[in-house]
């Protein structure tokens, strides 16, 4: 087996976007295409999840993703690639919500304790 050289392979695509920025030659690329809000309501009953479940698997608030499916918000960012991937691999979205969601925890604050808390206050 041949050793990589990372730092020539990095120097070879440097000059291969050189190259491109210069137009004498043509890079290979492929798009995308990301789900909108309108496409939130169809990934989620396709899913068979309340929005409940959903907003928690996508870690988002209720409120957000009934913004997102009443299409008053769009998602951005990594909410849309996961989007991307319930929708075309529902089965692992699936396999993954039964895995590794459980009931709900929910968290409290403790406010800390002070120096006063102890102490007793004469009346």
């Amino acid at each position: 087996m041949t050793r990589r050289d990372i730092g020539q392979e990095i120097i070879a695509g440097l000059e291969e976007i050189k190259a491109w920025k210069r137009g004498e030659i043509k890079l290979r690329t492929s798009r995308v295409d990301l789900p909108r809000a309108a496409h939130v309501p169809e990934i989620r009953k396709s899913l068979g999840l309340s929005q409940r479940e959903f907003a928690q698997f996508m870690g988002v608030s209720l409120a957000t993703l009934r913004n997102w499916e009443q299409q008053r918000r769009e998602p951005h960012g990594p909410a849309r690639s996961l989007l991307l991937v319930a929708a075309k691999q529902p089965q692992a979205v699936i396999a993954a919500f039964k895995s590794g969601m459980g009931k709900p925890s929910r968290r409290t604050y403790k406010k800390p304790r002070s120096k006063n808390d102890n102490a007793t206050r004469a009346t």
